[in-house]
């Protein structure tokens, strides 16, 4: 049996890249899918055109498969209920929700804008944020008619998020919240039975294919992606919930933020000066 067989999948930003790899592989393993984009360029601007959403439901109907393109804008409330909406219209309920909008607009800090920063986070955080929400609310709304199912949601956070990338401080922001997000999201939702994980991917793609490390890279493409992001939409994923999946080409790992062991004063009721603190910081900071 395929592995999201009667299922429904909403994919944003799935016009391209990464997100069209996930739609056309949930739609081969049975999934009804939501094909979401805007159909703006990498840096957001544009907008309205609806081909690259249209062209994937066309390539997954060709293929034997279900599909309906959304054109709504994840970055507000009436988008994102919009785009929730769309999946009930067609198929009745939803199931799956990958958060996988983004748009890029690089620039050093110094030289970043208020208008670079607020559509970066917008697309990203915002739009994770209220597509879940809307999503959440009608899963449970659907209640006992997922039949005992978990609804499981796949949020998209980056390396850049987890690790800073120079030049992209509004993105990693925005994805290092993601994963802010995917945690609480994640300790919210469990008693309504909805798993919340998240990929960190590293492929080439339009929102990629031009930077340096991805010179002369053909190995890390979105189709290496798109099996974890299939793992944790489908009931292989179990009850597994709050994990950050990355994957770059044939390596696989995850993200975890730690705590390390610290150093416990004793005297002066435990107390730290600046100066004590500079002496023991090897032993501080120490994994």
């Amino acid at each position: 049996m395929a592995l999201l067989e009667g299922k429904v999948a909403i994919i944003t930003g799935s016009g391209n890249g990464i997100g069209r790899a996930h739609a056309l592989l949930f739609a081969r393993e049975g999934a009804s899918v939501v094909v979401n984009d805007v159909g703006g360029a990498r840096d957001g601007s544009g907008g309205g055109g609806e081909s690259p959403a249209d062209a994937v439901v066309k390539e997954i109907e060709q293929a034997g498969g279900k599909a309906v393109a959304s054109h709504d804008s994840v970055a507000t409330a009436e988008g994102a209920a919009a785009i929730v909406a769309r999946a009930v219209s067609a198929f009745g309920k939803v199931d799956v929700l990958v958060n996988n909008a983004g748009i890029l607009r690089d620039k050093t800090f110094l030289k970043m804008d208020e208008a670079m920063w607020d559509s970066v986070v917008a697309v990203h955080l915002k739009g994770t944020f209220l597509c879940s929400q809307a999503f959440v609310k009608q899963a449970i709304a659907q209640g006992e008619d997922r039949g005992g199912a978990r609804a499981r949601i796949v949020n998209t956070t980056s390396v850049s998020g987890m690790m800073g990338n120079f030049g992209q401080s509004n993105y990693a922001a925005a994805k290092a919240g993601i994963y802010g997000l995917t945690r609480t999201m994640s300790i919210e939702l469990q008693k309504h039975r909805i798993t919340v994980n998240a990929l960190a991917p590293i492929a080439k793609t339009r929102m990629t294919e031009d930077l340096p490390m991805m010179q002369g890279v053909e190995t890390m493409t979105p189709e290496h992606i798109s099996p974890a992001a299939l793992f944790l939409a489908s009931d292989l994923c179990a009850d597994r919930t709050g994990h950050v999946l990355a994957v770059a080409g044939a390596r696989m790992y995850a993200f975890k933020v730690i705590e390390t062991p610290g150093k416990f004063k004793d005297e002066a009721q435990g107390v730290w000066t600046p100066q004590e603190i500079a002496e023991h910081w090897d032993a501080i900071v120490k994994p």
